[in-house]
């Protein structure tokens, strides 16, 4: 049997998103000597990167002041329109910009591809000497006898499904780390271990997310308008009982990056967040403009919807949570990228001083105080109030009560009430209270069936691996996940992942073609009994987004 290799290092950074990223340029911006090491369970930097987006400059502005100059992709595209569409089946009303709070104008942000600019801020990373290794997982967390974070332990390659060694076998390697810092994006497993841990959410409400899928689309140039932006809410979730929005962003190279982003506390457990993001496209103001494009390209993901106070204990001891691990979006922005990356400066900061001072496994402290002191905290405060009002209210009413919410935080006019949340998995009801869900079939112009959209992610596993979806108790899921709430997993999964046979005169059984997986982790989150587990597949495993 083969020893694992170690390696030390300063800091290891588990994640090369934004928060990873922004971490580890500030690291050697402070200290130049620092040894800092990102892994990314991607192919590749911005394999696995998906979002809108639409991106607020201000954190990019305070890491590199010069990013505009210096080859950034996203500055090809600044934002020129704002439009805020709500939707009945056939029109739209468009929400006067003068009724939304002065901040949530994208007037000053730019729109393009999130794994685009993550690729640039990589190299910005190297050139500062940061060691960056896509397709190495972090699948372990190292400790010492006291109970620090000490490290991490990389994902075994060449594992067959049996659990033998295959030919190419190469165990993981450990990473010995002063300090680790936490960048998975949302719901990231290592992460969740950590909380439980440590006991990091002794303090906040649960978080809740939604999920996001979106296209990348080439249209015609005819319809194109750089820098115009869409969101929009309404119609279809409206008749589902559930909530959420979609957005249309006119990109670089006559592009349209196109997605829906569905709420996981819903009810009814026929709802499907593929279908109607499908079924969203369909709507004449939407068709208009897609008609005579051409769909290139296809992902998920889920998003923290949790808002400030779902924020976490941040720092424990030898690490600490940042970005999307800890959960700084905000919601009604549909923003996030910003306030990840000032995350991970902020711990970054907090680091270089601990080992200056010649420290190290401590707990930061000085990290989760700034945090809470930073302009994080004062932009998502204005927006803690949105996702719960909305959630509780429905979106007609939870809509109006949450702008005049964020106009009275906005204007410092006092409101000390926070609203509370409950994990997306209890509100699932059983089936029998809800009839099935008639979906319309795709037409393979607008519409795509979520198979031949997932070869649009690019997604690719080996084969011959252990599953990477893990099922605590099989008879609980046939008694529970498809006799209660008629299995869900075959409609909340946006890659055909889960699916139930049902052959006359045989036992159901529940099918998971793993090899479909891009990485969303709904199964993980809205699961009604917590029975299945995500967890890292071989490095390397995945979707490949390009330009998403």
């Amino acid at each position: 049997m083969s020893e694992r290799e170690s390696m030390p290092c300063d800091v290891v950074i588990i994640g090369g998103g934004p928060a990873g990223l922004a971490a580890a340029i500030r690291l050697k911006q402070v200290n130049a000597e620092l040894e800092v090491v990102v892994l990314e369970k991607g192919s590749e930097i911005g394999a696995h990167i998906l979002s809108g987006a639409v991106v607020d400059p201000r954190a990019l502005d305070e890491l590199l002041p010069e990013w505009r100059d210096q080859g950034c992709p996203m500055a090809e595209t600044p934002v020129t329109e704002n439009h805020h569409w709500v939707l009945s089946e056939s029109g739209k009303s468009d929400l006067p910009e003068m009724l939304l709070p002065p901040f949530m104008s994208n007037h000053g942000n730019y729109t393009g591809s999130l794994g685009n600019m993550c690729r640039w801020l990589a190299e910005q990373a190297e050139g500062l000497g940061v060691m960056v290794f896509p397709g190495f997982p972090a699948a372990e967390v190292l400790f010492d006898d006291k109970g620090a974070v000490t490290g991490i332990v990389t994902q075994d390659m060449g594992i067959a499904e049996d659990g033998s060694h295959k030919a190419d076998y190469q165990p993981g390697m450990e990473i010995h780390a002063k300090y680790t810092l936490f960048a998975e994006g949302a719901r990231g497993n290592l992460t969740k271990q950590m909380k439980a841990k440590f006991d990091l959410e002794a303090d906040c409400e649960p978080q809740v997310y939604g999920l996001g899928v979106k296209e990348l689309w080439d249209i015609d140039p005819a319809k194109h308008e750089p820098g115009r932006v869409i969101h929009t809410q309404g119609w279809p979730l409206s008749e589902t009982g559930t909530w959420g929005g979609g957005f249309l962003y006119h990109q670089a190279n006559g592009q349209v990056a196109l997605g829906f982003v569905t709420a996981l506390d819903y009810a009814n457990p026929y709802v499907s967040p593929y279908q109607e993001f499908q079924r969203w496209k369909h709507h004449p103001d939407i068709a208009a403009i897609l008609e005579g494009g051409k769909r290139v390209s296809y992902g998920g993901r889920v998003i923290n919807e949790g808002g400030w106070q779902s924020v976490p204990k941040l720092a424990f001891p030898g690490g600490a949570l940042i970005g999307c691990s800890a959960g700084f979006v905000n919601v009604p922005r549909i923003k996030g990228s910003h306030t990840a990356m000032k995350s991970g400066m902020l711990a970054a900061e907090s680091i270089a001083a601990a080992i200056a001072a010649g420290s190290e496994h401590t707990e930061l402290m000085d990290y989760d105080a700034a945090v809470r002191d930073s302009w994080i905290a004062d932009e998502l405060k204005k927006v803690k109030n949105a996702q719960p009002a909305v959630a509780k209210w429905g979106e007609d009413l939870g809509t109006v009560i949450a702008g005049i919410d964020m106009w009275m935080r906005t204007l410092k006019i006092g409101l000390p009430i926070t609203m509370k949340h409950h994990r997306d998995y209890e509100m699932l009801e059983r089936a029998d209270n809800f009839k099935p869900i008639a979906y319309p079939k795709p037409d393979g112009v607008l519409s795509f069936d979520r198979l031949t959209n997932v070869s649009f992610s690019y997604t690719n596993h080996a084969e011959d691996q252990p599953c990477h979806l893990k099922v605590a108790d099989m008879e609980l899921q046939r008694e529970s996940e498809l006799e209660v709430f008629a299995g869900p997993s075959a409609r909340y999964c946006p890659a055909g992942v889960y699916e139930w046979i049902l052959e006359e005169g045989a036992e159901p059984k529940f099918q998971i073609n793993s090899q479909n997986c891009i990485h969303c982790k709904t199964c993980d989150i809205k699961d009604p009994n917590q029975n299945i587990t995500w967890v890292t597949p071989e490095g390397g495993g995945g979707p490949n987004y390009p330009n998403m």
